[in-house]
């Protein structure tokens, strides 16, 4: 097994947004915000590369909508999908499974296209891939409730399933060797959380359920979180078991570190240290 990092870019999203109900002096610590309230994230994807497939996890926001829509989230960075792709090695004719953690448009815009640039047509931006999604959440992203309704764009999602390229995972199902999967639902229904067999390590590729180093205490916890008391307790069982097991959080979203491992402390878990994923592979 190979792991390659594909960075898509960076976008800004509102801080007290992404902190809750925690004070702006505490979050400003680990990420400090912009004039507008506006912290910097990163849209940081997985390649796994296993056997003769090659898994993409999560493939970031895409350029389908207009400018509009872009002007919310002040896109930024040389990163992009197709690019990252590149540099490791790839096309995304290679990609033989794209996996979702969930239908959130910074998760999966980048895995429809355009067709020709007409808006009214559609193809997959892997044109040989299969792509995963949890039964449950699926059901639950083309039935959006209002408040997740803008994070569910059909555009992203339906052209899957009209391609015939959509595959169902129901439970905790996984569809690939040396992958574990966690579903948690504070975040939204059935978020889909890998932990990956690598060496004799667990990586576990974190999604919204830790969006970054600053998320680690337990009342940090996103205001976009749909039930975020369930969120409470998944981050406290998933937080024990990772230092308990050794595991290295490999963060999605954290805009300067790619990953860590935690410790407990007199005031509960904490990072213990940060480093690159390149100094395990």
């Amino acid at each position: 097994m190979n792991l390659h990092i594909i960075n898509t870019g960076f976008f800004k999203l509102d801080g007290g947004a992404m902190f809750g109900v925690v004070p702006k002096s505490l979050w400003t610590r680990t990420n400090p915000a912009d004039d507008n309230n506006m912290c910097t994230w990163a849209m940081r994807c997985l390649l796994i590369e296993q056997g003769d497939r090659l898994i993409l996890i999560d493939n970031g926001i895409g350029n389908k909508q207009d400018a509009k829509f872009f002007s919310h989230y002040y896109l930024h960075g040389d990163d992009s999908l197709d690019v990252s792709l590149n540099k490791a090695g790839f096309a995304r004719e290679d990609v033989t499974d794209m996996f979702l953690s969930h239908l959130h448009f910074d998760h999966c815009g980048g895995g429809v296209d355009y067709k020709s640039g007409d808006p009214e047509k559609f193809e997959l931006h892997f044109p040989n891939a299969r792509y995963w999604s949890h039964k449950d959440h699926w059901d639950w992203a083309i039935n959006p409730n209002p408040r997740e309704k803008a994070s569910f764009l059909k555009e992203n999602i339906l052209p899957m399933e009209e391609s015939g390229h959509l595959n169902l995972i129901e439970g905790n199902e996984s569809p690939f060797d040396k992958m574990e999967i966690m579903t948690v639902d504070g975040h939204t229904d059935k978020m889909m959380i890998p932990k990956i067999k690598y060496k004799d390590k667990t990586i576990v590729f974190m999604a919204d359920l830790l969006p970054s180093t600053g998320h680690i205490p337990l009342p940090y916890v996103m205001g976009y979180d749909t039930r975020p008391l369930i969120t409470l307790k998944e981050k406290a069982a998933f937080l024990n078991e990772a230092v308990n097991n050794n595991y290295i959080l490999f963060f999605e979203h954290d805009p300067v570190h790619e990953c860590c491992t935690l410790k407990h402390t007199e005031k509960g878990v904490r990072l213990d240290r940060t480093f690159p994923l390149s100094e395990i592979l």
